[in-house]
């Protein structure tokens, strides 16, 4: 089997609501000449169909194989670590990669677990909520002039990046490796309890805090705690929420709890 073949089996290419059907065959043409194979779809306009197998080029088992899901989440559920591809810089600062940058994180991590690169729609690309799924930005740096860039030709820039940085820098891996970060899911959980604690504290309105939540959830990615971490702060955020209270901390006296000594501290069977 190819050497590597595990690491690129872990690598997901997750597109969001994909209007045209023979875009979804052409992303699909893209990864598999240089060996990708997860493909993931998230509620797309129209399934694959004649036009997609089409402009897969016989690379329509990777359709086949396709799995589609009705939201961003599930799409990246398991993943460790997720990039999100925008043509545009955003208003709200994100870490942001340039494609080889953005190959060499995801082959890193891809070698501890699931990760996944999430491509937006043809005309708008991701939104700012789907964006702060994603714990980094990637971005190609187009003519300024016309940054106009199909979504095949996109991913295909990526899919290279990911068989050039594997072929030339195999075996090199980021400080990130040996940690075990929250999947997407459970990150997902933490910032809905976070939300939650906001609202519950009146620390935030929960009409008014979207893009406080967005920068939370930027700091958080940024960080990537582990399970264990995880628990720690949703403990913390039940405690402020008054679901935990410091009662439970206070020690018994084992002289007051003895059943088998009385309130004056006399022997329950009688003094001489």
């Amino acid at each position: 089997m190819d050497h590597g073949r595990e690491v690129f089996d872990r690598i997901r290419f997750v597109l969001v609501e994909t209007s045209h059907p023979g875009n979804i065959g052409a992303v699909a043409r893209a990864m598999k000449t240089m060996g990708l194979n997860r493909l993931y779809l998230v509620n797309p306009k129209v399934l694959p169909n004649a036009e997609a197998i089409a402009r897969a080029a016989g690379a329509d088992d990777l359709l086949a194989a396709a799995r589609v899901h009705g939201d961003l989440v599930d799409a990246l559920c398991g993943c460790r670590l997720v990039v999100g591809s925008s043509a545009r810089l955003r208003t709200v600062e994100w870490p942001l990669l340039e494609p080889a940058d953005c190959a060499r994180r995801l082959l890193a991590e891809a070698g501890e677990g699931e990760v996944a690169l999430v491509l937006g729609r043809e005309r708008s690309g991701l939104t700012n909520d789907e964006l702060a799924r994603c714990h980094f930005l990637a971005h190609i740096p187009t003519n300024p002039a016309f940054r106009s860039l199909n979504l095949a030709s996109a991913a295909q820039i990526f899919a290279y990046e990911l068989r050039r940085t594997w072929r030339t820098a195999a075996g090199q891996h980021s400080e990130e490796i040996g940690r075990d970060p929250a999947p997407a899911e459970a990150m997902e959980g933490f910032y809905t309890h976070l939300a939650q604690a906001m609202a519950d504290t009146g620390f935030s309105d929960p009409a008014q805090s979207r893009k406080l939540l967005r920068r939370l959830r930027r700091l958080f990615n940024r960080a990537r705690p582990d399970r264990l971490e995880l628990n720690i702060l949703r403990g913390i955020l039940s405690a402020a929420q008054g679901k935990k209270t410091p009662e439970r901390f206070h020690k018994t006296d084992p002289a007051r709890s003895d059943p088998s000594t009385t309130a004056s501290g006399g022997n329950a069977a009688g003094e001489s």
